[in-house]
């Protein structure tokens, strides 16, 4: 069933996608504490990499998983599940049939890209927000030009290892790594010239906030736009639950893997005894929520304990582990122009499964 806005603009099916501008809304504007700035260390001569509060290692998580574990509906947070393995992991999801986001995006970069580049300009500052191995943005690099390649990401040796094999690819680009957790704000190291700057956040992560989180976390990128910015957003549309219930539940199991994953870096933080055995994967659409969410969910009854702690969990009982909105065109586009955007347009599948946002500062 087509949204109301997907109705309104009257897409061409024929099309792989279309280049649609969003109507403008007057809203007010939010208003948010600007984020602590990162620290910086530097690894090799070819490379600089900036960490701030450990977050390379996960190990300064242990407040926010011990009071995750004591709250009645048990959580842990997403970012835990990216260490090495997990972002391994996750680049083998990307890959799984089921999992829809990356190949479409991709669809629509390749499709679209002189139009996307004729948008945002060349010689661009690109900042890859979450950028993982950092194919994504490197299929930028030929139409776009940057000046100046800036990745940033959770996993620090993840994000290492992928810019020293891009360095050998693109020996004359500038390159620089931030490994930082960005769901508690970031700054921009003041070697990142204020001019130009064109954030990159694919892949749909935007998702992984939650509708407030996420426009707070706009509002940081409008403020760190500066002159002649702009922002470019992997957006995943809402669709049919079946297709969703799949992306997030894959036949082979990686996903599976990719969630439990998460219990073994708790571990590692807290020094828990999580047995990822006793353990199962759950992943679902919440259609009320017009959200997909994660869990792992207990066999049976179970006794976790770290030092200092312990928590009895019932079986059958969950640990709430990730959620990931979805949002119609128009309601995205609402909110870019809610957190201080303008002139939004976006660029969709055939389908209209998943979305691409422009949006200058």
């Amino acid at each position: 069933m087509k949204t109301g806005a997907q109705n309104l603009l009257q897409l061409n099916e024929k099309e792989a996608g279309i280049a649609i501008p969003i109507p403008e809304r007057e809203h007010a504007d939010l208003v948010r504490q600007p984020p602590k700035r990162a620290l910086v260390r530097r690894t090799t001569d070819a490379l600089q990499l900036r960490s701030r509060d450990a977050i390379t290692g996960l190990e300064n998580g242990r407040e926010e998983l011990l009071a995750g574990l004591a709250a009645p509906q048990a959580w842990i947070a997403s970012k835990y599940f990216y260490d090495s393995l997990g972002s391994q992991l996750f680049d083998a999801i990307t890959q799984l049939p089921e999992y829809y986001p990356t190949r479409t995006e991709a669809a629509i970069l390749t499709r679209h890209i002189d139009d996307i580049s004729r948008a945002v300009g060349i010689g661009r500052n690109l900042i890859d927000l979450g950028a993982g191995n950092c194919a994504k943005a490197a299929n930028l690099f030929g139409a776009l030009k940057p000046d100046r390649y800036v990745a940033v990401d959770i996993s620090a040796d993840y994000l290492e290892i992928a810019l020293a094999r891009l360095r050998h690819q693109f020996p004359g680009l500038d390159m620089t790594g931030l490994a930082l957790d960005m769901s508690e704000g970031f700054s921009l190291p003041d070697s990142v010239p204020e001019a130009r700057r064109l954030f990159f956040y694919p892949g749909s992560s935007i998702g992984n906030f939650t509708p407030a989180e996420a426009a707070g976390f706009l509002s940081d990128l409008r403020r760190q736009c500066q002159q002649q910015g702009g922002l470019l957003i992997g957006v995943d549309l809402i669709k049919d639950k079946a297709i969703l219930d799949a992306a997030y539940d894959d036949a082979l199991g990686v996903t599976a893997a990719f969630n439990l994953n998460a219990l073994n870096n708790v571990n590692a933080v807290l020094g828990s005894d999580f047995d990822v055995g006793e353990w199962r994967h759950c992943g679902f659409y919440n259609q009320a929520m017009s959200r997909a969410e994660m869990h792992v969910e207990t066999r049976l009854a179970v006794d976790v304990q770290w030092p200092g702690g312990s928590r009895r969990f019932a079986a059958g009982e969950r640990i709430h582990t990730e959620n990931s909105y979805k949002y119609s065109l128009e309601d995205f586009g609402a909110l870019l122009r809610r957190t201080g955007f303008r002139n939004v347009t976006a660029w969709t599948d055939q389908r209209n499964w998943f979305a691409l946002f422009y949006a200058t500062a």
